[in-house]
């Protein structure tokens, strides 16, 4: 169905047709980054060490800001932070030698922007 415009308020329309689009975008945008951080989650999890479990459970996603137009979230190990970048990059032995490095964390957080572009792009299409 048209809408039938004069001259006088076509910047009016104009306006609130880009406010609409705006809206949606920064609606489709949070949506993607919370999504996007929940895969990273998973993934992190997926290739953590499995000795007792508690690790790969601590993983979570934290809002850590959310304004009208923009969201902020943090992917991190809530009570085994301080094992991270021990297993992550591997560390020194007690009495010499190094630990095997047990790369989870950066194959997961690989290409994350592409990822959540990808997203927005299939929602606002």
């Amino acid at each position: 169905m048209t809408k039938r415009t004069t001259i006088d308020s076509l910047a009016a329309e104009i306006t609130k047709g880009l406010k609409e689009y705006s809206k949606l975008t920064e609606e489709s945008l949070k949506g993607a980054v919370v999504e996007v951080s929940n895969e990273v989650r998973d993934k992190i999890k997926e290739g953590s060490p499995k000795k007792s479990g508690d690790y790969e459970k601590s993983w979570k996603v934290t809002k850590e800001r959310e304004t009208a137009h923009s969201i902020q979230t943090v992917v991190h190990s809530k009570n085994r932070y301080q094992l991270a970048h021990l297993l992550e990059f591997g560390h020194a032995k007690k009495n010499g030698g190094r630990t095997k490095a047990i790369p989870h964390i950066e194959p997961a957080t690989r290409d994350i922007s592409e990822k959540v572009l990808e997203r927005l792009k299939r929602d606002l299409e």
